[in-house]
């Protein structure tokens, strides 16, 4: 699973993008212009951006320069410009990789995960451990001081999300963009209720935490308990 960043301006194509990483577990944002998405790139740190070219306030192009001033990213252009010169250009000028519209959800799956093996190839994420709490992604199984948590699989990906960021404060905004894949808002219940769900399976109460720490009017925090 990655956290991909689609900056697009067709709202049809950035929809069946959407829909088609979702079905793939992948977290994902989107942004419908250059400057939109150079924002949400500083924001939210992307694992991967799927670069459309043909933007309304500045081309692609430009765009990519402006994010490898900032950011080493792996960048997926992702265009109908089928031009060989301007995709050697473009490559050259630091893109990952290029993708001629239109093409299989499969292959864009496929690329996604190929930039980022060759980001970093040895990477191989081990279980993450907080206090007593055990959280391994690669198997999706959760312990808790060495007995098995039976979580659906959002409350899972909460609770990993909370465990990779343990000690950080983290605000309902970024839980429902990132767990959720609701980058501009959504229903804030969604987050309290999930939560609610998770204390009673770590055994403890918002008037008792021992894990899920709130800090009010900022978000959550996940902390090993004294």
């Amino acid at each position: 699973m990655a956290d991909v960043l689609v900056v697009e301006d067709d709202a049809t194509i950035r929809t069946a993008i959407v829909r088609a990483l979702t079905a793939r577990e992948h977290s994902v944002m989107t942004a419908p212009t250059a400057m939109d998405g150079l924002q949400s790139l500083v924001a939210h740190r992307p694992d991967v951006v799927l670069l459309d070219l043909g933007l309304p306030d500045l081309d692609g192009a430009s765009l990519l320069a402006m994010i490898r001033a900032v950011s080493d990213v792996p960048v997926i252009v992702v265009s109908a410009r089928d031009d060989g010169a301007g995709i050697v250009a473009l490559l050259d000028a630091g893109a990952d990789d290029y993708l001629v519209k239109p093409f299989a959800a499969d292959q864009l799956d496929a690329r996604i995960r190929a930039v980022l093996r060759r980001v970093d190839p040895g990477k191989a994420p081990g279980p993450v451990t907080v206090g007593g709490l055990v959280i391994d992604a690669r198997s999706r199984a959760v312990t808790l001081d060495g007995a098995i948590l039976e979580l659906s699989p959002k409350e899972f990906e909460l609770l990993h999300y909370l465990a990779e960021r343990a000690g950080e404060v983290v605000g309902k905004r970024e839980l429902l963009s990132k767990v959720w894949n609701q980058p501009y808002g959504g229903a804030d219940k969604t987050v309290d209720v999930h939560v609610h769900w998770l204390r009673r399976k770590l055994g403890e109460t918002a008037d008792a935490p021992r894990y899920l720490h709130r800090v009010r009017g900022v978000g959550l925090k996940l902390a090993p308990p004294p």
